[in-house]
């Protein structure tokens, strides 16, 4: 497996919420999908299979030998009234035993060299495939991992929202039987009640869809991600220029490389066909035992006779005429080489597209989180400038409803934004073919130990 560079991740990123709820970590259960998904399974077995068709066209190019037997049971009779010569008559069984052994050698078969060559581009591209699925693993636990945290907190900051309101409702109630508030706050704090507890009803509903999702992945049942540590800023891209990534992307991106690969093995098929129209070369060598026993030429005196034979021979083949079907294969494969490239092509641009729109919005990701974080602790002021305004009367109970809902909806904003900053890494690791194990080890890191 080729070795990358260590991801730059997220220093100390998570949640404002933090619980101590034992669970798995990220690692544990990406190591329970490797055994688990179907897709990674098949792209193991047909490495598995690649290697076996290798190893099968390495063969054809060395030594090969076969051995035939022959064993009858013959019969002769001789009856002279049938014939003008007067022999006696005899009948004889005899027995006819042969052994054949054959050995060969290629000695010029230039279409068998490029189809080895072939196998081993082959057995390359099923590895760039195998490490191909490992990162699309990885991307897809994580994300389905990081779906379940979002969808916790939401939950989390959404019955935090409740107590807040329910509180705000008592004292709604209170003021309004004292005779210092109108009974629209009443009833203002209980629509707002009534609202949260819906959104309430809805955040778990998504939290166990998500956790049915994660367990799907993993084939795990009740799965419990981890919560994250105490937040933090995040750390900066690195390299910090966006083509830097690009040219990353062309020399280690699994799907380029696949295609480049690709494109060799349809210019090793022009060779094949071109191949087929030029002689090969072989050298045989075969030795025939044969024993005849119990047989006579009389019929009077049984014999037996045993003989051996050998040869060597250079076996010369050449296709001079094939009713142009050869050529015509020729130029099916070059035609198909054209189409190689242009694969080549589009894949190289698509991945540097992939590549540059990844790396911007972790760039956009990062200063969104830093964005949020100002914005909650605005919240937090407005909140308390609320409370102390309806207080004294110069504020009504919906702007502080109003104020409460908006910090706790900030709140949720930012702990999404900091998993999607998390999954911009991985991402931008994958497109560029430099993700592997210890970039997830990095987040496990940040989870609670």
């Amino acid at each position: 497996m080729r070795s990358f560079r260590t991801l730059p991740l997220i220093s100390a990123m998570a949640l404002s919420f933090c619980g101590m709820a034992q669970g798995q970590s990220l690692l544990e259960l990406y190591e329970a999908a490797r055994g688990f998904d179907a897709n990674y399974q098949s792209v193991q077995a047909q490495f598995e299979a690649t290697r076996l068709r290798s190893a099968q066209a390495q063969s054809k190019l060395g030594p090969t030998g076969s051995l035939s037997v022959n064993v009858s049971k013959n019969n002769i009779s001789y009856d002279p009234s049938k014939t003008l010569v007067t022999n006696p008559s005899f009948s004889r069984f005899y027995g006819s035993n042969t052994a054949t052994v054959v050995g060969s050698q290629p000695l010029y078969r230039p279409g068998d060299k490029a189809e080895v060559a072939q196998s081993s581009l082959q057995m390359q591209a099923v590895e760039e495939q195998l490490a191909a699925a490992e990162q699309d693993l990885m991307v897809r636990v994580s994300q389905a991992y990081f779906d379940v945290l979002a969808s916790l907190d939401t939950l989390a900051f959404v019955q935090a929202q409740k107590a807040a309101v329910a509180e705000q409702l008592a004292s709604a109630k209170r003021n309004f039987e004292v005779g210092t508030a109108t009974i629209t706050d009443t009833r203002e704090a209980q629509a707002g009640f009534d609202l949260v507890t819906a959104q309430e009803i809805g955040a778990q509903n998504d939290l166990q869809v998500k956790k049915l999702a994660l367990d799907q992945v993993v084939g795990k049942m009740g799965t419990q991600p981890k919560t994250m540590l105490a937040k933090a800023e995040p750390s900066a891209l690195i390299p910090a220029q966006v083509e830097e990534w690009v040219s990353m992307s062309s020399e280690k991106n699994p799907g380029l490389r696949q295609a480049a690969i690709g494109l060799k093995v349809t210019e090793l098929e022009t060779q094949k066909a071109k191949a087929a129209l030029n002689p090969t070369v072989d050298m045989q060598l075969s030795h025939t035992f044969s024993n005849n026993t119990n047989a006579s030429s009389s019929g009077a005196v049984p014999f037996g006779a045993t003989s051996n034979l050998t040869t060597g021979a250079l076996v010369l083949s050449w296709p001079f005429y094939t009713g142009n079907a050869l050529d015509n294969r020729v130029r099916e494969t070059l035609s198909l080489t054209q189409k190689a490239q242009a694969d080549l092509d589009a894949a190289t641009r698509t991945v540097a597209q992939n590549t540059r729109a990844a790396f911007f919005g972790v760039v956009s990701g990062v200063s969104q989180v830093k964005a949020l974080q100002a914005a909650v602790e605005s919240g937090k002021v407005a909140l308390e400038a609320n409370k102390l305004g309806y207080t004294v009367g110069v504020r009504i109970n919906m702007n502080v409803l109003d104020a409460q809902s908006k910090l706790f909806d900030t709140r949720a904003k930012l702990a999404k934004a900091r998993y999607d900053v998390l999954m911009g890494h991985l991402r931008l690791r994958q497109v560029s073919g430099t993700l592997q194990l210890q970039d997830l080890q990095g987040i496990n890191n940040l989870l609670e130990p």
